[in-house]
């Protein structure tokens, strides 16, 4: 692995990838191959039992899904990292090893709407609950905590408004919690956001967005920073006490920094096979190299189309920190210096039939449910992402019906508000 000794562009280039030792191949080769031979019964025993590093079966370990890993946590500074099949898919992973029925998290409600429907419906199932907090109001995040509380979520930047959260003071209320807190820096990367040295416990990304940047793939990862003491208290027991499907084992014990990461390997991907695919792996490993090009480009068009998009009388409103107005303008700057991203939405008037006007007329952006791609997209959310929301969910998130979300992309900015331009035209 790297260290931080090299620059963020170096690394993001040349972390967790050396020449190939088998053939001495310069890019990281595709290993699409399901399993892998053991040297013999003991080494077979020593891997299964995990006192052996190595690889056994590629829903748990990939040589190029590894690559990847390394290169990830490398550049979010954490000890370790597994990635999986989704951006969803890291979040239910990263939970996995601290929850339990009857356990809950404490998060914000600004959150991306898929996320916040995963935390209001789908974990119940598992018995597990989820307290919706305004980060804003510190008293409210800590009356919202109590002895069942697990962990604090919430993004760096948030989707769609590109709200940037204040990383340092909720990471100061999970610590005097005893809980870690889980970042998720999808929208930032860790190009513009190391959540981890702001405080972080844990961060996820969903990899088919900015990380990897060209629309190609579908795949998440988990950061863990290595500082959470998973054995100051009895609250992690899949962490702190004997494993019985491990014969015993405690992974805090036995791993130390690398305890949550071996966990996500061993026990979460072994039972939940949320595994991400070796090509895949390959595209982000790949998308990652340009990442300090890519991400530049996108703040500096987006804050130029921000900008144009305020000052225009058709549109009623601009939610994005990077504009003087903003109420979060000056959090963003201090926290965020490089920039708050591609990302953010603005309000037109004429309400929701503007708005889904508006994006029916756009020619350059592409109507889809996705970001943090190279090309410019747009999506309605009120009737897309966030249609399964109440309403006061939606503006709560900063979807309501008037909304629209851009993502922008790394095209010239003036053909951009171009195409916007002829699309207000017509949505007015």
């Amino acid at each position: 692995m790297m260290t931080d000794q090299l620059g963020f562009d170096t690394r993001a280039v040349h972390a967790g990838t050396p020449a190939d030792p088998a053939t001495g191949a310069r890019q990281v080769p595709i290993y699409q191959t399901t399993a892998y031979v053991f040297r013999d019964a003991e080494h077979a025993a020593n891997l299964f039992a995990l006192k052996e590093v190595g690889f056994i079966y590629s829903r748990l370990t990939n040589p190029t899904v590894g690559a990847l890993q390394a290169r990830i946590a490398d550049l979010e500074g954490g000890a370790g990292a597994v990635c999986c099949s989704s951006g969803h898919a890291a979040q239910i992973l990263a939970l996995f090893p601290l929850m339990g029925p009857g356990l809950n998290i404490v998060a914000s409600n600004r959150l991306y709407g898929g996320t916040i429907t995963q935390f209001s419906q789908s974990i119940k199932r598992f018995g597990w609950g989820c307290k919706f907090v305004d980060l804003d109001d510190p008293e409210a995040v800590k009356a919202a905590i109590d002895d069942d509380t697990r962990a604090i979520f919430c993004e760096s930047i948030s989707n769609p408004a590109g709200y940037p959260t204040d990383i340092p003071a909720i990471a100061a209320i999970a610590d005097a919690a005893g809980i870690p807190l889980i970042v998720d820096n999808t929208l930032a990367t860790p190009y513009l956001c190391r959540p981890i040295e702001m405080g972080a416990t844990l961060v996820v990304h969903s990899l088919t967005k900015y990380m990897t940047g060209n629309g190609t793939v579908t795949g998440g990862v988990v950061v863990d920073s290595g500082r959470f003491d998973w054995s100051a208290s009895d609250k992690f027991p899949s962490l702190s006490a004997p494993e019985p499907a491990y014969h015993g084992l405690q992974f805090h014990k036995a791993l130390g920094p690398m305890a949550f990461t071996f966990h996500g390997i061993a026990i979460g991907l072994r039972d939940l096979g949320m595994t991400m695919n070796p090509q895949g792996a390959h595209y982000t490993l790949m998308g990652i190299e340009t990442l300090a090009l890519r991400m530049p480009r996108h703040v500096e068009n987006a804050q130029k189309v921000a900008e144009w998009l305020e000052a225009d009388p058709r549109v009623t409103s601009v939610s994005h920190s990077g504009l003087a107005s903003s109420p979060w303008h000056d959090r963003a700057k201090r926290l965020y210096p490089k920039g708050v991203g591609g990302l953010f939405t603005f309000s037109l008037k004429g309400g929701y039939d503007a708005a889904v006007k508006l994006v029916g007329n756009l020619k350059l952006f592409s109507h889809v449910a996705n970001l943090g791609d190279a090309r410019s997209l747009v999506i309605h959310s009120a009737s897309t992402t966030h249609s399964q929301l109440s309403d006061e969910q939606k503006i709560a998130s900063g979807a309501g019906p008037d909304v629209v979300r851009l993502s922008i992309g790394v095209e010239d900015a003036d053909d951009l508000i171009a195409d916007l331009d002829q699309a207000l035209s017509a949505a007015s």
